[in-house]
């Protein structure tokens, strides 16, 4: 699972200096970074790196960016900062034109936000979206389309504004289908903007694609949960979250995604009615661990725990 007169200067200076709008690789390249993105997915992350470092030396703009996205990837799974502070600083560096230079932008707009410079990275996805607006290639629709969504949405208020989301939502339904390379970059938000919508039982039919691409792929599973909980489906959705809280303890520790296992259950347990459970993961948030990651927790989630007195 990103809103952002420097853009305009962006699209004039890649004409100017003859930087083809395109994100098209030659065919062996192409099927590196597809294989990339099937590594990352399967948690082959050492893999994922090792091949991506091999396209980044036959096309340095192109490999630089997706070895970041491997690490992005890397922290959204693993809760592994480090990673993120990596793909950051990886990010400020790529030689990148083009599209190449928007995603790359666009990709260090979520990095800085998640670093909580929600303003520059507003900034950041801003200027991206802005040069693949001009682009014709689905993917670059794509990557448009996730910002472009948020934008019809905070102005849908605004009488005889033209809304495109539903267009935004097909043109994502379609690229998260057809590209082998960025297919979770796709798949992931447009899940989240039909849960938006409150339509979670597309939520969950999308999420039940991504598992089929990358079977028990530990966040879509939490994602699934989520439409779940939302469906009132809360013996499945405790479930998922129960299993997701253990397996992220064996792997990763108490990390992040741990935690987000704790305070979903807190909810789903609450809302189901069994306040015995939910006071028993509600006590395990006395931990330094947690109190340690409490800043990193998804901003929503802890609103909502909030808002109801959960916390």
């Amino acid at each position: 699972m990103m809103f952002r007169t420097v853009a305009i200067l962006l699209v004039f200076a890649a004409f100017s200096f003859g930087a083809p709008l395109t994100l098209a690789l030659p065919d062996s390249l192409a099927k590196m970074a597809a294989a990339v993105t099937s590594q990352t997915m399967a948690l082959q992350y050492a893999e994922a790196l090792s091949t991506a470092k091999k396209l980044r030396a036959a096309n340095e703009p192109a490999g630089c960016v997706i070895e970041s996205i491997v690490r992005i990837s890397m922290y959204d799974d693993r809760g592994d900062t480090a990673a993120l502070m990596e793909a950051g600083k990886n990010l400020e560096k790529c030689r990148a034109q083009g599209l190449w230079d928007a995603l790359r932008k666009f990709e260090m707009g979520y990095v800085q936000s998640e670093q909580g410079h929600s303003l520059k990275g507003a900034l950041q996805t801003r200027s991206a979206a802005k040069v693949f607006e001009n682009a014709k290639e689905q993917e670059a629709r794509a990557f448009y389309a996730i910002y472009a969504y948020y934008v019809d949405k905070s102005f849908s208020w605004v009488p005889f504004k033209s809304d495109h989301r539903d267009e935004y939502l097909a043109v994502l339904d379609s690229a998260s289908k057809n590209s082998a390379r960025f297919w979770p970059l796709f798949l992931t938000p447009l899940i989240w903007m039909y849960y938006d919508k409150e339509d979670f039982s597309t939520g969950l039919k999308l999420s039940e694609r991504g598992l089929s691409k990358a079977p028990n792929h530990p966040v879509m599973l939490q994602i699934k949960a989520d439409m779940l909980y939302r469906l009132k489906r809360y013996k499945e959705a405790a479930a998922i979250y129960e299993k997701s809280a253990a397996d992220y303890l064996k792997r990763t520790g108490a990390s992040i995604r741990y935690w987000c296992s704790v305070l979903n259950l807190i909810r789903i347990y609450h809302d189901a009615g069994d306040k015995a459970k939910a006071a028993e993961y509600r006590k395990k948030l006395e931990s330094p661990s947690y109190k340690a990651l409490e800043g990193w927790m998804p901003g929503s989630l802890m609103d909502d725990l909030k808002s109801r007195k959960l916390l």
